[in-house]
Formats: C-alpha cells, sequence, structure tokens
C-alpha cells in the first residue's frame, strides 16, 4: 500500500478460520487479535473468520461500496501523476475470504503506468478494513512488462494485513501487508484531528500516518483520510474529486 515511487512499485495485508471452526476461535475472531510478537510493536497477525467479514461498507476513513471513486493528482520527480482508485462492483474470492475488488490506475505524464486489483473486506462488528492482496500490471510504453509487487493471502506464506482500523488512534501501528520478500507494508498513526487541505476542499479531523517498510528500511511514504471520504493525500498525490454512483449488492 505504499507508493515507493522510484525503487518499489507497491501497495492499496495464519491461518484462515474457516466455517465449522470451534467456539473458541469464533469468540477470538470477534475482535482481531492485536498484541504483536514483533519486536517493533506492530500488530500482526491478525483473525477473523469469513462469515465475520462483508465484501460492502464503510468505516469514517474507508469506503468499501461499488461505485466510489477518488481521484489524486500532483507531480513525482517532476512527473505529473495521476492515480485514480475505484470500489469495483467485483468480488474474488482470496484464500477462503470473499472480498471486494478495488481498482487503482495511475497514469504518467498521461501514459497507464501500473493498474493494480486490490483486495480488502471489512469486519462486521469492528469495521476494521482487512487488506488480501493484489493482482499487479506494471506498464512501459503501453504494454506489460511486470507483475512487481503482486501477493495473494493464503499464497506462498501471505497473511492478510490491516488497511484501516475501525477506530484508529494516535500512535497505531500495524501491518497492512504480509507477504515476505514481497510486500510488507506497515502503518503508524500519527493524528487523528488534523486539517488537511487539497483541490478538492479542506478536511477536519483527517487521520494521519506515516507508512514503512523493512524491506526497503529508509523510506518513509505519508498519508491523510478524511472522515467520510478516505484516502486524500498519497505523497505528494492529493484528492482532486471524489465520484459516488452506488450500485451497493449488499454487505453492511
Amino acid at each position: 500500500m505504499m507508493r515507493m515511487t522510484d525503487t518499489v512499485f507497491r501497495r492499496f495485508l495464519f491461518c484462515a478460520a474457516f466455517a465449522g471452526a470451534t467456539t473458541a476461535a469464533a469468540v477470538s475472531a470477534q475482535r482481531p487479535a492485536r498484541p504483536s510478537a514483533d519486536p517493533g510493536g506492530w500488530e500482526a497477525p491478525f483473525t477473523a473468520a469469513p462469515a465475520d467479514l462483508a465484501t460492502a461498507g464503510e468505516n469514517p476513513y474507508f469506503v468499501l461500496k461499488p461505485g466510489y471513486q477518488l481521484v489524486l493528482e500532483g507531480k513525482e520527480s517532476g512527473v505529473a501523476v495521476r492515480l485514480v482508485v475505484t470500489v469495483l462492483n467485483e468480488t474474488k474470492k482470496v484464500g477462503g475470504f470473499e472480498t471486494r475488488v478495488v481498482e487503482e490506475r495511475e497514469t504518467r505524464n498521461g501514459a497507464l503506468a501500473e493498474v493494480s486489483r486490490n483486495y480488502f473486506a471489512i469486519h462486521k462488528t469492528t469495521r476494521d478494513v482487512f487488506y488480501f492482496g493484489e493482482d499487479v500490471d506494471v506498464y512501459k510504453n503501453g504494454r506489460v512488462i511486470s507483475h512487481e509487487g503482486a501477493w495473494l493471502h493464503g499464497t506462498a506464506g501471505a497473511r492478510f494485513g490491516l488497511a484501516m482500523p475501525g477506530n484508529p488512534r494516535p500512535g497505531q501501528r500495524y501491518y497492512q501487508e504480509q507477504a515476505p520478500k514481497v510486500a510488507m507494508d506497515r502503518s503508524e498513526i500519527q493524528a487523528i484531528d488534523a486539517r488537511v487541505t487539497t483541490p478538492a476542499g479542506t478536511f477536519d479531523r483527517c487521520v494521519k500516518s506515516e507508512e514503512t517498510t523493512p524491506l526497503e528500511p529508509k523510506a518513509r511514504e505519508y498519508k491523510a483520510y478524511a472522515p467520510g471520504v478516505g484516502l486524500i493525500k498519497d505523497g505528494t498525490l492529493e484528492l482532486v474529486s471524489v465520484r459516488k454512483w452506488w450500485n451497493d449488492p449488499g454487505g453492511s
């Protein structure tokens, strides 16, 4: 979920408990397990049963409803970048979990640079949004040249991570991705009451976060999320428009 623009392409995460799990496992799934064994205090791993999750819904800082779209623009190293994030009316089963497909389409100086299909689900009780991986196409001169950064929960030791807590708190640290040697992005909440101005407007009570990865120890990425909107800043990119054309098939 990090956008490492000139080094790593990115991004926007256990043992799966299936139907028929024991009563004790079901109870533990009511609140995803959070103290971490990680020496840095990063929360992981997370536990949830498929029945605890929905493919549509929202928490204050993450909208997971088909037809929702964010457009961010900015410059990176002098290159004009446009990022379009669209919640699709599609689902995909990943490692036994039904997830919602969120497409990220990035252009650089007008040329298609990357398309990723990201897989999310939201906890019905806690409103935590979990990230189950992504399929990635990296483009150059109109052709796909790699799938760098792709990973899926349940494949090659990868496990889902936490994309956005339902109730973020300052200082909270958690893994967004848990795909060894591929994607290990993690986020630390720096503020929950920030005022942030973008071309789309000024937003109050915003969450600000710092993202890092042990795979690139010196890399830092900063993001901001507005209540009722979601991502409004991603590094140098800023929100320019929001579109909603609801076609909610259900969920919560």
